[in-house]
């Protein structure tokens, strides 16, 4: 998830890119931290997910990691979709990554390339806890794009049955063409990608995205899936999150339910349809219909 909102055309749109200025330079700078403790996974196990207690049941054999996005973290990206999983029997596990020094609570600013690696770290603890074989990823913008970088370069392909994108970045992001006005505010790019390099690797063109990209967008074995709104102000232009590969679904969110007006920020945290489509993905063999009606159960 990036924090740029508006199209460059408007005052309104110089002022949102000050500001964004403002928060990378607070972000960059450990004395603007807030004293408050950052939340771990442990803390979701009294929701009923980071369980390593759980074992994978015959109808759920795989375990689910969830990924959350840009200045998310392993709790608050996941209040309403991990009990809606564990509710339906998955071990559901979260993880913290991307973390700078002196951050608490924004996580997903350091660099992709090294939060990927943070993500094998993880799910070979997720496997041996389970004794599960491969894991199902579920992830919301950066996380739904980050994984890939892990599926294609650091072995995760051979680890991951399913990997699940909710309005991923998964070619970068235009930002609504303001990332154009950088050049034009001295210093800017430099504090991007020094202070953020998480939000300086997202951005459409860029070194990473280019290397991501590169040589096609799946990897053989894996099924995906992403799901995506027409709303979405974040990741634009939004048909760029859409995949191309073999075994490749991509899904927007409006064809399904055309009176869901979730953006981008919605479609993670609380949309039920999308959620839904979510469940069908995890488990194809037992999908049904989704529709309007699906935010009921």
């Amino acid at each position: 998830m990036l924090p740029w909102t508006r199209a460059p055309r408007t005052p309104r749109a110089r002022r949102t890119l000050a500001a964004l200025l403002l928060a990378v330079a607070a972000v960059a700078t450990p004395t603007a931290t807030a004293a408050a403790a950052t939340p771990t996974a442990a803390t979701a196990t009294s929701r009923g997910w980071n369980d390593y207690s759980c074992k994978p049941s015959a109808a759920h054999p795989r375990p689910v990691v969830l990924v959350h996005g840009t200045f998310g973290n392993s709790v608050d990206n996941w209040l309403v979709l991990a009990p809606y999983l564990v509710n339906r029997g998955y071990c559901v596990y979260s993880l913290d990554y991307g973390q700078l020094p002196g951050v608490p609570l924004f996580n997903g600013l350091g660099p992709i390339d090294k939060s990927a690696g943070q993500l094998a770290v993880f799910v070979d603890k997720v496997l041996a806890s389970t004794g599960a074989s491969r894991a199902d990823i579920v992830g919301h913008s950066q996380g739904g794009m980050m994984p890939n970088y892990y599926l294609k370069f650091l072995g995760g392909g051979a680890k991951v049955n399913a990997m699940i994108g909710l309005a991923p970045d998964n070619h970068g992001t235009t930002l609504l063409g303001l990332t154009k006005l950088l050049p034009y505010f001295p210093g800017a790019e430099y504090l991007l990608n020094a202070g953020t390099p998480g939000l300086a690797d997202q951005v459409a063109g860029s070194p990473f995205i280019t290397k991501l990209n590169a040589g096609g967008d799946t990897v053989p074995g894996v099924h995906y899936t992403v799901i995506s709104t027409k709303y979405d102000e974040v990741v634009t232009p939004y048909r760029t999150q859409f995949l191309n590969g073999p075994d490749v679904h991509n899904v927007l969110l409006q064809d399904l339910c055309p009176v869901d007006l979730s953006e981008h920020v919605a479609i993670g945290t609380i949309d039920r349809v999308a959620y839904h489509e979510v469940a069908n993905a995890l488990d194809p063999a037992h999908a049904t219909p989704t529709t309007c009606a699906s935010v009921v159960g």
